[in-house]
């Protein structure tokens, strides 16, 4: 059997990847991202093509990227999706990984999405309990900086922080430890499966469309001047 990532660039991701290879056995061969195209940044997650690119390095594995207008319609998504998995299936692809955790209504999406594709989708992660597996993260060597946060849920002054102890414990008890509802999005910048951490620096901080957004850059990438 022969599987896809679909990546974000974030721990959630890392963690799925490394739980799909080493537990379950699975032979994962690339990783499906999307990215915004007039941004060349990872979607929602808002990542620099260049660090995902990092990252595929690091594991090892190909980026099968799609690119997406902004703004995306639901219709122009699902088009540019479907064919990237058609071809993903003609390659050979018979499974498709999700780092999902809890989201009921995101898990019968994918697989309505993947139903009469011939890929089956895989939930390692799926119902673990979010608290212990922060943690569980952090003991497999994941690192992470918060690139996004949802101020309607967590204060702004969380983005661009790492994703660690002193985070977790500083969080609000309304905000779930991994973000699952979508409270804040992160980079991997080291990790199981990684040969080599990404040496990374923070950048500007942001807000746009409602979100507050903190870029990564690597660390040779000067910081751009606040404007």
């Amino acid at each position: 059997m022969t599987a896809w990532m679909s990546w974000s660039t974030g721990k959630d991701s890392t963690y799925a990847l490394h739980v799909a290879r080493a537990e379950i056995g699975l032979d994962v061969v690339a990783l499906l991202t999307t990215v915004t195209a007039d941004h060349d940044r990872v979607s929602m997650h808002a990542v620099r093509r260049e660090l995902l690119e990092l990252q595929a390095e690091r594991l090892g594995l190909p980026v099968e990227v799609v690119k997406i207008p902004a703004p995306c319609s639901d219709a122009e998504y699902e088009r540019c999706i479907s064919a990237r998995l058609a071809h993903g299936r003609a390659t050979g692809v018979d499974e498709m990984v999700f780092g999902d955790l809890f989201l009921e209504d995101i898990r019968a999406y994918r697989e309505d999405r993947l139903e009469g594709t011939g890929i089956t989708p895989i939930f390692p992660l799926w119902q673990r309990g979010t608290r212990g597996l922060a943690a569980e993260m952090l003991g497999a060597g994941i690192r992470a900086r918060v690139t996004c946060v949802d101020p309607r849920q967590l204060d702004a002054t969380f983005a661009g922080r790492e994703f660690g102890r002193a985070f977790l414990d500083d969080l609000p008890r309304t905000v779930d430890p991994c973000g699952e509802r979508g409270e804040f999005h992160t980079f991997a910048f080291d990790g199981p499966g990684f040969r080599a951490p990404i040496e990374v620096v923070g950048g500007r901080v942001v807000e746009r469309d409602g979100f507050v957004f903190a870029d990564v850059l690597p660390a040779s990438t000067p910081v751009p001047p606040a404007r």
